[in-house]
C-alpha cells in the first residue's frame, strides 16, 4: 500500500496514551522492571541519556566505515525492498546507497560549498550485521522479556536536513540511538488526539538513545549539530 494510503487507513488511536504527556521524558540508570512499567509499551516518548554507555560505535561508526562495510555484491547498496532492504533519499536525488557511496569525499565531509544531504537504509546483509553489532549491545534497559529485531536502521546526513514529518508503518515500537550530531525531534500526535495531546520537541544528543512507537506519533527529525549525524536503531517487541 502506498504510504499516503497507509497513514489514511491507520487504526484510530486510545488517546489516553498522549492526553497527559507534555514533555518528552529524559531519563538515566533505569531499570529494565521501571523501563517496562512506564515507557516500553506506553506509547510515552523517553531519551535515555546514558543509552550507549560501553558501546564502540561513537568510536567506529562513521561515512568510511559504512563504505567499507559492504561489498559490491551485498544487497544493501542497491535500492530494493527484496529482503527487508529498504533506502530512504529524502531531500536527496540519489536512488541508492551506492550512489551515496560514490559522492566525493569533500561532499562526505561536509567541505564548504557542498551540498547537503541525508539518508537512511534498513540493513539486510548478515554478514555487515555481525560486523556492526561488534560495536553495540543491546540496549541495557529493554525489558528481560522483550526481543529486538534482527535489522539495523541506519541515518546519517548534514546539518539542516532530516526528514519531513510522518509515521512509519512497522510492527513494534523501537530505539535509536544517536551515535553522532545532535537531532531535534518533533512528535506530533495522531489526528484524532490533536485536541487532547500536545506536538513537542525534544534534542538528542550523542549517546542518547530516544525510544519512541513511530507507529502512533508522527515525527520530524532534524540535524541540529554542525557536524554529521549518525544514527542507529531498532525494533523491539
Amino acid at each position: 500500500m502506498p504510504p499516503m494510503m497507509a497513514d489514511l487507513t491507520t487504526a484510530p488511536v486510545n488517546c489516553s496514551m498522549c492526553a497527559d504527556i507534555d514533555r518528552v521524558d529524559r531519563v538515566s540508570n533505569i531499570t529494565p522492571e521501571e523501563f517496562e512499567q512506564t515507557y516500553a509499551y506506553s506509547g510515552r516518548p523517553v531519551v535515555v541519556t546514558d543509552g550507549t554507555a560501553n558501546w564502540t560505535a561513537p568510536r567506529v561508526f562513521n561515512f568510511n566505515f559504512f563504505k567499507e562495510l559492504y561489498g559490491p555484491s551485498s544487497p544493501v547498496i542497491e535500492s530494493t525492498d527484496n529482503r527487508g532492504c529498504q533506502f530512504f533519499p529524502y531531500k536527496t536525488n540519489f536512488r541508492s546507497l551506492r550512489e551515496v557511496f560514490s559522492m566525493s569525499q569533500e561532499r562526505a565531509d561536509m567541505k564548504p560549498g557542498e551540498k547537503p544531504w541525508y539518508i537512511g537504509w534498513s540493513n539486510c546483509d548478515s554478514a555487515a550485521a555481525n560486523e556492526l553489532r561488534r560495536h553495540y549491545s543491546r540496549p541495557y534497559f529493554l525489558p528481560d522479556t522483550s526481543e529486538s529485531s534482527r535489522l539495523d536502521w541506519i541515518f546519517m546526513g548534514t546539518p539542516g536536513f532530516g526528514a519531513h514529518m510522518h509515521i512509519d508503518h512497522v510492527r513494534n515500537p523501537s530505539w535509536q540511538a544517536q551515535l553522532h550530531g545532535q537531532k531535534l525531534w518533533t512528535l506530533q500526535p495522531p489526528p484524532e488526539c490533536q485536541s487532547v495531546c500536545r506536538r513537542m520537541e525534544t534534542t538528542v544528543n550523542p549517546g542518547e538513545i530516544i525510544v519512541l512507537d513511530t507507529n502512533i506519533w508522527y515525527h520530524m527529525t532534524t540535524i541540529v549539530s554542525d557536524v554529521i549525524s549518525i544514527t542507529i536503531g531498532s525494533e523491539y517487541d
